[in-house]
């Protein structure tokens, strides 16, 4: 053979050789793709799911998130760190109320707002122990108490009814701290004014 000719029959031997080398590496490729056909189906469907899921699921998420911080309370209402001042009142007014039935002392400040308040039955008394003496004291104990925490060092009393507290009460006040500058008797006296009720036969 001539020269020419092994050149053109050469360039024909060796492609042939590198396709039964590709051949014989993409077999094994093919056979092990041919294994795994369904595995790998089913594994790239899921991420294409789980990509689309996220972002539907995505808003529900912080919402679940931030009810449950809410929850724990960790998100709290921006609020001034200034401290709230509680408001000093020096002097005000006790009313007195004692009736045959019960005592009720309440204790505001010179415009009426009421500061501090008891009654015999919030003092744990029932019955007929709600018009004794003894409960309008702890009554005026009570109240007077709740007005001293809060600045309150002179009352002036204004007594209304006729009841068995009158006195007690004024006492107890002052036993409690409170200095009184005043005392008023405010029972209400008719002055041939409404019809009385009829007179108890004992």
């Amino acid at each position: 053979m001539s020269e020419e000719e092994k050149k053109e029959t050469a360039p024909v031997a060796e492609p042939a050789a590198a396709k039964a080398e590709q051949d014989a590496e993409k077999k094994p490729a093919a056979k092990k793709a041919a294994k795994k056909p369904a595995a790998k189906a089913g594994a790239e469907e899921k991420p294409a799911a789980a990509e689309a899921a996220p972002a539907e699921e995505q808003p529900k998420r912080q919402m679940t998130e931030a009810e449950a911080i809410l929850a724990e309370g960790e998100m709290k209402p921006i609020v001034d760190d200034k401290k709230k001042k509680t408001r000093s009142i020096p002097a005000g007014i006790a009313f007195v109320r004692s009736t045959f039935n019960n005592t009720q002392v309440s204790i505001t400040d010179a415009r009426g707002g009421v500061i501090a308040w008891s009654t015999a039955g919030k003092a744990g008394f029932k019955g007929s122990r709600k018009c004794t003496a003894f409960a309008a004291t702890m009554v005026a104990q009570d109240a007077a108490r709740q007005a001293y925490t809060k600045g309150m060092h002179e009352v002036e009393v204004r007594i209304q009814g006729a009841g068995a507290g009158r006195e007690s009460a004024v006492r107890a006040i002052q036993s409690a701290g409170i200095h009184v500058t005043l005392i008023k008797d405010c029972t209400p006296i008719p002055h041939n004014g409404c019809r009385p009720r009829k007179r108890r036969r004992v």
